[in-house]
């Protein structure tokens, strides 16, 4: 398996006819861009062969106009595309509440069309930025037992980030043949696993989606048991990788936060107690102030929801281990502080910015992790004045 940081060719095969799936938010104010893609994917069976994105004006809590602006966005691109607008989905993101400038959208949309390219995959990760600091996007190829297949994915989001399928748009794209039935099942294991284990701000947003599109380019079919398996891997591989870079771009924020979990009973438990954890306002201030108060971490996981044995809760903050069987250990508390300073210093992305926490809750098999980040000054201060 290779990787790299653009798409290069790969992208513009989105507008290829392709099996697509998604995973939408659960927010009752739910967005209409989300609404007309669910009707959309059930429409057409799970095909689509585009996807038209804007971002500033998240066309949500907008009413009836705000679902015929979004039918309209997906008309409009159909008519240039000469496709069936059943096959054109659409995303937004941006401010709640505020009606979309159709006169600028359609005009928007009729440039952008105008501008595809092979090569138009950094653009497209940069035009969907908002409060984002870098654009996300990673490809990965992985040999499966008939070929190649490649799978791209890109993603935008910053604040209000805590997806439950943050504001948060993913989208994976894949030149393998992939049945619909097998294809959705993938996407939704690989979101539960990547996207839904992120959190910010514990916000979930009325637009959360992941959109993914297969359109068997390669002709490379997967079918058998070991290639879903390895297949389904490099997907929720690259989920992982867009959703991780999304929470370390959190609003403010200086390092990534990754929980691990283990000794649960199911992996469902430690997810739910890892992202618990990396949720815990008084966790991310802490490490913010590179305050190595572990009792917040104990507390958090202690009310997660899932029921274990205190006397088996152990707890370590990177190297330093700081709780054992449910009690507490003696440790060096410079040097616990200076592994989160080290991490803030360190390059961007780079694997040593991120602060670690290891929380084991018993002798269980089940194991999870969350990525998360810390809290700052900044993100009040970024959100206070988000549209003022």
């Amino acid at each position: 398996m290779s990787e790299k940081n653009n798409f290069g060719n790969d992208l513009p095969k989105i507008l290829q006819l392709a099996t697509a799936a998604g995973t939408f938010t659960k927010n009752v104010v739910c967005a209409p861009p989300v609404t007309v893609c669910k009707d959309k994917l059930e429409a057409s069976e799970g095909l689509a062969r585009a996807i038209i994105v804007n971002s500033g004006q998240a066309n949500a809590a907008t009413g009836v106009t705000g679902t015929q602006n979004a039918l309209r966005t997906a008309d409009e691109a159909a008519s240039i595309l000469g496709e069936e607008a059943k096959h054109v989905l659409v995303a937004s993101t941006g401010v709640i509440g505020r009606q979309i400038d159709m006169e600028k959208m359609v005009a928007g949309i009729s440039e952008a069309c105008k501008q595809m390219s092979p090569d138009g995959g950094d653009d497209a990760a940069k035009a969907i930025m908002t409060t984002d600091l870098i654009d996300k996007q990673i490809a990965y190829k992985v040999k499966l037992s008939s070929g190649t297949v490649i799978v791209g994915g890109m993603s935008k989001g910053s604040g209000m980030i805590h997806p439950n399928m943050a504001t948060m748009l993913g989208f994976v794209t894949s030149d393998a043949a992939v049945e619909s039935g097998t294809w959705s099942k993938i996407v939704k294991e690989a979101s539960q696993k990547s996207f839904n284990q992120i959190t910010v701000d514990g916000d979930t947003s009325t637009n959360d989606c992941l959109i993914a599109l297969a359109n068997g380019a390669s002709e490379v079919v997967v079918d058998s048991q070991d290639d879903v398996k390895l297949f389904t891997d490099t997907v929720t591989k690259c989920c992982e990788h867009l959703a991780k870079a999304i929470a370390r771009d959190g609003e403010g924020a200086t390092v990534l936060l990754e929980i691990k979990v283990s000794g649960a009973a199911s992996d469902e438990d430690a997810r739910l107690v890892a992202r618990t954890v990396a949720g815990s306002s008084l966790v991310k201030s802490a490490v913010f102030g590179r305050d190595p108060n572990w009792g917040r971490i104990a507390a958090a996981a202690g009310r997660a929801g899932v029921d274990f044995d205190e006397s088996e809760l152990d707890i370590f903050l990177g190297p330093h281990q700081m709780m054992k069987s449910g009690q507490p250990l003696e440790y060096d508390t410079e040097a616990a502080s200076k592994y989160m300073v080290d991490a803030s210093k360190a390059e961007y992305m780079s694997g040593e910015d991120s602060v670690v926490i290891t929380v084991s809750i018993g002798g269980g098999s089940g194991s999870g992790t969350a990525w998360g980040c810390d809290l700052s000054y900044d993100y009040v201060k970024i959100n206070a004045e988000y549209t003022t």
